[in-house]
């Protein structure tokens, strides 16, 4: 074969210890991901109201620790824009260590933060910038990720490979819940705040460290090389995703925000109403919530599986048809007043957000070129984050206070009616496509 017919050859799928590589680097960054929400939401609740926030009334410091939980979500956009552009433009290796380092060391910084009581009115301001540089960083980390893997997929396991990413939310779960309640459980309450709240930003450091260590021995993808070859690669990624493919960032966007609903009113919104409507220790009520992740991460292979022989858009409209059923069980089961019947509950609801979760993040990469992959991913699934996320657990907590909990049911249920909408308009895929 002459250099020139070398050149032009495709780049082929990594193989082997390659492969494995791709798929942990792939994997430890939305771990991280995961890792750093759920801590950052537990100390937003448990610590910084009385340690980064003058002193006096609980319920205004306990709101102004929300607002800077709030500011990742605000920042996320904007991570994607930015690490969605060198991603498109310069790879998605170098721009997966930057955006690993910006998250990492953001929230490593969080651990060794002054307190009000050392810093004054410092102490907010430095925990905001913080959070901000938290979420900018996770703006581009997700949408890498997935490409790292669905770009060094073969062929028939697309979405096999793009579910590794996927399984840091289970993952990310199980680490910082465990980590909060062995914390709890093994000191007091004035060792917890004097430092031990630290220990799980400082023990990110170790996620981090892997992260990179990995990431740095892993060569760009096959289809990003493809594209250098072709000289597809355009000037303003985030411009031509507006411009050009509009259905598409609108159509992926709102395919996800059930997904989203799903998440947060499983997590944040089951966990604020058992422990203070439905009378749950916190402790006993977490470890509920432990054992309903399991499913979670069990279904997220089962749904990649079925993607990847099925089609894509068929597993997506199957999980969301689930979700639209599990809303009009939503309130029986939760409240059932036994533990059998919050953890089934609880199983059937992170069940079914593993069966959606796991294909989204390949479905969403398939519905933009490669030349403006990156970013147009990473767009849609930080817009569902805010559309879904952002108002989920407000809206329930005031529909089950003024209209009983059966009205949450039913939001998610109407959520589920739009996101199957959106999907009728994706591009129907055929099993093993590789766009």
């Amino acid at each position: 074969m002459s250099m020139a017919a070398a050149q032009a050859a495709p780049a082929a799928p990594p193989a082997g210890a390659d492969r494995r590589r791709v798929l942990l680097a792939s994997l430890v960054g939305t771990t991280i991901e995961f890792f750093d929400f759920y801590i950052y939401a537990t100390a937003a609740v448990l610590v910084f109201p009385h340690l980064f926030f003058p002193p006096g009334d609980p319920a205004t410091a306990t709101l102004q620790s929300f607002a800077t939980f709030a500011l990742a979500f605000i920042a996320r956009p904007f991570g994607s824009a930015l690490f969605g552009h060198f991603g498109d433009r310069i790879g998605r290796k170098a721009t997966l260590v930057a955006a690993l380092l910006t998250m990492g060391i953001s929230t490593v910084v969080i651990g060794l933060l002054p307190t009000y009581a050392q810093v004054g009115i410092a102490a907010p301001l430095l925990l905001a910038l913080c959070r901000l540089g938290q979420g900018v960083g996770l703006g581009g980390e997700w949408g890498g990720a997935v490409l790292l893997a669905t770009e060094n997929a073969p062929p028939g396991k697309r979405a096999w490979y793009g579910m590794f990413p996927q399984l840091g939310a289970p993952i990310g779960f199980l680490l910082s819940t465990g980590v909060f309640l062995a914390l709890t459980h093994w000191m007091g309450d004035e060792a917890f705040l004097a430092w031990g709240w630290r220990v799980p930003f400082l023990a990110s450091a170790v996620l981090v460290a892997v992260g990179l260590w990995v990431r740095l021995r892993i060569t760009e993808t096959p289809d990003f090389q493809r594209a250098i070859e072709r000289e597809e690669r355009v000037r303003l990624p985030m411009a031509t995703v507006v411009r050009h493919h509009p259905l598409a960032l609108v159509s992926g966007t709102v395919a996800l925000v059930a997904t989203f609903v799903l998440f947060y009113l499983m997590t944040v919104f089951a966990l604020s109403w058992g422990t203070s409507k439905l009378g749950y220790p916190r402790e006993h009520f977490l470890m509920l919530q432990m054992l309903g992740v399991l499913f979670f991460a069990l279904t997220i292979p089962l749904a990649a599986l079925y993607a990847d022989r099925y089609g894509r858009r068929n597993a997506m409209i199957t999980a969301t048809v689930l979700i639209i059923a599990f809303g009009f069980a939503f309130a029986p089961l939760l409240e059932s007043g036994s533990d059998w019947g919050v953890l089934a509950f609880l199983a059937l609801g992170l069940g079914a957000m593993g069966l959606t979760y796991g294909p989204c993040g390949t479905i969403l990469a398939e519905m933009f070129p490669t030349a403006v992959r990156y970013t147009g991913a990473s767009l849609a699934f930080n817009a569902a984050g805010i559309l879904g996320a952002s108002p989920a657990p407000y809206i329930a907590t005031r529909l089950g206070e003024r209209y009983g909990l059966a009205s949450v049911g039913w939001y998610l249920a109407a959520m589920g009616v739009l996101t199957l909408l959106a999907l009728l308009t994706v591009r129907r895929d055929a099993p093993g496509e590789r766009p």
